[in-house]
């Protein structure tokens, strides 16, 4: 059983970005269907800004699901929801 307090699903995203809109909005609400946590991290702040411009910065929106690449540029709801079930 997954631990409560840590969310299954995480976005790195950065200010700006329309496909990190879309995917936030996606991830929004399968969560919300599941009963599922998510949170965001903004690839261009923080004291690991650099190592994760230079991970992820080409790809973003990335999307992890307990603890692994799940998808990028774009969220499939189905595909989500079926990463979380």
């Amino acid at each position: 059983m997954s631990d409560p307090s840590v969310a299954r699903v995480r976005l790195y995203s950065k200010p700006g970005c329309h496909l990190c809109d879309d995917a936030r909005t996606v991830i929004e609400q399968v969560c919300a269907e599941l009963g599922e946590s998510f949170d965001e991290v903004d690839i261009t702040a923080g004291p690991d800004a650099d190592a994760l411009m230079a991970a992820y910065g080409e790809e973003i929106p990335v999307t992890f699901v307990d603890g692994a690449q799940h998808d990028f540029w774009r969220v499939d709801p189905a595909r989500l929801r079926a990463a979380l079930s």
